[in-house]
């Protein structure tokens, strides 16, 4: 996840940098790692007819940028996460594992100075990827369980920039919803070891807010130390889905910390050429 997030990042300075050496406004990429701890609610009936709860963690990347055309109008953003589970049921005597890997890429549209001179809007679509395993080795027939699914949605973000005496603060609740997508599903109790043999009907769905629903979202404040920013805050991820039998039902609890900063890069030879006008995609 490190290699792929630090390739968006270098090909959007490398951006930023073409932006610098014309007459474009400068758009520098706001960055954040984080890493998230909490809560993990469990519930798939194709391994257990129990809810498992226990420990969540995630290990995040976020990059946005205002887009080339209309930079003061839109932005893009791209995130990236591994999270992993560790449950147990309520007599807490088997245990589950889960890992998941997810990547979302949106685009959004800004509204500045809403109400406010320190308050944004910013609203719009995105496409999403996630898939991963949960694996419960007490289970005596199927022990994995596979999660895939790819998804269109909304997203959107509500941004507020202030202070506390002479710290800068940017406060921001940012949620994403998927509306329609594909996901894979078995059939109930069909084993993987049929599907290996040729049993594939019946494997893909298409899903909507009848069969699936997820929303992630999460209210944090950005601290801004300098050319450093400290990321605080909470997360809350919801994904459900019922089909072919089977109910999968998960909340997840996190607490975000995360360092992060903005990015330009701009060469020496290319200095004179650099305007003042910089339009960061979340900060003021």
């Amino acid at each position: 996840m490190l290699l792929v997030a630090c390739g968006w990042q270098c090909a959007w300075a490398q951006d930023a940098t073409q932006d610098a050496t014309s007459e474009k406004p400068l758009r520098p990429v706001a960055t954040m790692f984080t890493a998230q701890y909490g809560h993990a609610s469990v519930l798939d009936t194709y391994l257990s007819p129990v809810r498992y709860g226990g420990h969540a963690m995630s290990l995040g990347y976020e990059a946005q940028q205002a887009t080339g055309f209309a930079p003061e109008r839109w932005t893009r953003q791209l995130s990236l996460a591994v999270d992993y589970d560790y449950t147990h049921n309520p007599a807490g005597n088997h245990s589950m594992h889960g890992l998941m890997v997810d990547a979302r890429w949106g685009m959004m549209h800004k509204w500045s100075d809403v109400f406010t001179p320190s308050l944004q809007f910013q609203v719009g679509g995105m496409t999403q990827f996630r898939g991963g395993v949960l694996y419960n080795a007490y289970n005596s027939n199927n022990v994995v369980s596979a999660r895939i699914h790819w998804n269109v949605g909304a997203m959107a973000q509500a941004i507020y920039n202030t202070r506390i005496k002479r710290l800068p603060i940017t406060l921001r609740y940012q949620a994403s919803l998927p509306v329609a997508g594909v996901f894979f599903a078995p059939d109930y109790d069909e084993a993987y070891y049929e599907i290996y043999l040729g049993n594939r009907k019946n494997l893909a769905h298409l899903g909507w807010w009848g069969n699936r629903f997820d929303l992630d979202h999460m209210l944090s404040a950005d601290l801004h130390l300098g050319n450093t920013i400290v990321r605080v805050g909470y997360r809350n991820r919801i994904s459900t889905s019922w089909i072919n039998h089977i109910s999968t039902r998960e909340m997840n609890h996190y607490v975000v910390i995360g360092i992060g900063g903005e990015f330009l890069n701009v060469g020496a030879k290319h200095s004179k050429k650099v305007n003042n006008n910089i339009i960061s995609p979340v900060y003021q």
